[in-house]
């Protein structure tokens, strides 16, 4: 009898075991790990040079460091925003350098030139992109591949995307750019967030000639197994790895869709605490019970507090920080569930309670870049809360137009 106990008790615990190893495997296979799997024969005698930083991870191995292990050719590494090893803050200049760990050339697409020169491509045969992105126009990995693709075609080599989930799914919202307020962040003619991978976003980029060379590229999607687009990132069962310092979860980068506007007035958008994207506040900003009320009435999926917090100066990810010191009176962000609400309404909402709430408020000509619309039109439509209408008729149209170059369900 006690034998059985036994052996029934084995049972069970190999079968828990087998359910938990079963449930920690990931929902989604991502481009890279397709790559090493089925297509790596295909890299054998080829110089190879990696557009990536540090979210181009399978199985927590970093793919410069994989494919080395597995004898590949690596010739030059490339550098977006952020840097390789991603440990730049926003908007800081990436200087050329040496990879500190393996020796390799390091060509920075974030200072002098964000384009690869002939020169940063001599030695090269392909390219392999892989990096994460948020699914927003205004992050700069998109123009970064682009720009990737426009070079490349010019010396006849080919570049492959490998293809990672779209982490806010198939949400389409916010303005549709004007091309006078086109740049950088804001290099394409798609709305503020597109629903789309990068993966997909090229084969537009490719179809609609936004690029020159367009009909010289020789680009290959390696796309995921596993993905759909009702997915938001927690249900892909992947990692996060963070994408640039201050999106240190998901969580932060699909607020970050919204609250980034908060980047082109003077109210901190909480770099410089353990929460950025997710603190907002300033020091004279003065809410009100009826300001927190009416967030939590119309935003399902997510909770405001008010709090009180004081930015201060982090290597890396906030190193001169707005308001660096001084006491911001605010709001602090939970998600309870990301699909319950859009965050670049709630964004737009938040926004506007925080203008009316900060005497000495001012919006700066940056909101322009990120909306992709004149100040004054942003202005008054948010103030007025009659941009809803626009954003339908866009996300409509844009879902159409898409439709053509999506590679996923």
């Amino acid at each position: 009898m006690r034998a059985i106990t036994a052996l029934l008790t084995v049972c069970a615990c190999l079968i828990i075991m087998g359910c938990s190893l079963t449930q920690s495997q990931p929902t989604v296979k991502v481009g890279a790990q397709v790559l090493l799997d089925n297509h790596l024969d295909e890299l054998e005698g080829k110089r190879v040079g990696l557009v990536m930083n540090p979210t181009a991870r399978v199985d927590g191995s970093h793919m410069l460091d994989t494919l080395l292990a597995r004898d590949i050719n690596i010739t030059a590494l490339f550098a977006p925003e952020h840097g390789f090893r991603g440990d730049v803050g926003a908007g800081e200049t990436i200087k050329d350098g040496i990879d500190q760990s393996t020796g390799l050339p390091v060509f920075s697409l974030y200072g002098r030139t964000r384009t690869p020169t002939p020169k940063m491509l001599e030695k090269i045969d392909i390219l392999l992109f892989d990096i994460q992105d948020v699914g927003a126009r205004f992050y700069t990995y998109n123009a970064t591949l682009g720009n990737i693709i426009e070079a490349a075609a010019g010396q006849d080599i080919p570049v492959w995307i490998l293809d990672r989930p779209n982490p806010a799914g198939d949400l389409i919202s916010g303005w549709m750019i004007q091309n006078k307020h086109r740049s950088f962040v804001g290099k394409y003619p798609i709305p503020m967030v597109h629903g789309m991978t990068l993966g997909e976003l090229v084969k537009m980029m490719i179809g609609e000639q936004w690029i020159d060379n367009a009909g010289q590229a020789t680009v290959r999607v390696i796309p995921m197994q596993g993905w759909n687009r009702s997915m938001k990132w927690p249900q892909t069962g992947l990692d996060w790895i963070p994408p640039s310092p201050n999106l240190p979860s998901f969580y932060h980068a699909y607020v970050y869709l919204g609250t980034v506007l908060f980047e082109g007035i003077n109210i901190s958008e909480g770099r410089g605490t353990p929460d950025p994207f997710l603190m907002i506040g300033a020091p004279s900003t003065e809410l009100t019970t009826n300001h927190i009320a009416h967030l939590r009435r119309n935003f399902s999926g997510i909770n405001v507090e008010r709090i009180t917090f004081k930015p201060k100066s982090i290597l890396g990810k906030a190193p001169n920080p707005d308001f660096e010191g001084e006491r911001c009176h605010g709001v602090q962000i939970q998600v309870t569930n990301p699909k319950g609400f859009d965050p670049v309404k709630f964004g737009i909402e938040l926004f506007v309670i925080m203008l009316e709430a900060t005497p000495d408020a001012s919006v700066n000509d940056y909101i322009e870049k990120l909306t992709g619309i004149d100040k004054s039109s942003f202005l008054d439509q948010v103030k007025n809360d009659s941009y809803s209408q626009n954003w339908t008729e866009t996300a409509e149209q844009f879902s159409q137009f898409r439709e053509p170059y999506l590679l996923y369900d």
